[in-house]
């Protein structure tokens, strides 16, 4: 499904002549290819599941905030507007992100279902959440979250 949605919004963008969105789609769907290819070893022969693409998708948009900050310092404020433009492009393919109240409550009753009491039982709480939420978390707000709620 998310597939097709990548193809059809690729199409559309270039009837439209909508640049940024051809070449931000052209470049998700050359990484998905990429992966489909990397799961061929481990006996994937229908290419990388939806979770996965989320994954990818999420993995994407933490590249590109991280691209906005070294442009930023850099004073390449053109290139940070181009990686804004981008991020705004991936978000269309990614289900509706959690609140920061949604986030702290499914923190929560992540770590009571798994049994976490310290910083130790961290990575098993991540590790729950990337499977439980993949998409509609932002994992770096999580990750701050857990070590709040478990120091």
């Amino acid at each position: 499904m998310l597939r097709q949605r990548l193809n059809d919004t690729l199409k559309s963008a270039m009837l439209g002549r909508d640049k940024r969105t051809v070449s931000t789609v052209r470049l998700i769907l050359a990484a998905l290819k990429d992966r489909d290819i990397a799961a061929r070893s481990r006996g994937v022969t229908d290419g990388i599941g939806e979770e996965e693409i989320l994954q990818m998708l999420q993995s994407m948009l933490k590249q590109r905030r991280e691209s906005i900050a070294l442009y930023e310092q850099g004073g390449r404020l053109e290139l940070a507007q181009q990686e804004s433009e981008e991020i705004d492009i991936i978000h269309r393919f990614l289900p509706a992100q959690l609140s920061d109240a949604e986030l702290a409550e499914a923190v929560e009753e992540t770590i009571a279902e798994i049994g976490g009491q310290s910083l130790k039982d961290m990575g098993r709480t991540m590790a729950a959440l990337k499977e439980r939420y993949a998409g509609r978390m932002d994992f770096t707000k999580a990750s701050a979250v857990v070590k709040q709620q478990l120091g």
